[in-house]
């Protein structure tokens, strides 16, 4: 199974994914590479971008990938 694999396996499974997530979980360095292959091969994935402070008090963001649901017509 391929990291691309795998990433697809974990968004199913749990939702969304994180780069923290997906180098703790899968081994994967490059989330946003392994994303761009899944979109390639038409895979509906947004990005949505969340904000925590770190351990110093300070702002920061990150991507969080999901797969979009699909609409029931």
């Amino acid at each position: 199974m391929t990291q691309t694999d795998m990433i697809l396996r974990y968004m199913q499974e749990n939702g969304a994914i994180t780069a923290w997530e997906a180098v703790k979980e899968i081994g994967c360095f490059r989330l946003a590479a392994r994303v761009k292959d899944l979109k390639n091969a038409g895979y509906p994935i947004t990005k949505d971008m969340e904000t925590t402070r770190n351990r110093y008090g300070k702002k920061v963001s990150f991507a969080k990938y999901s797969l979009k649901k699909e609409v029931e017509q």
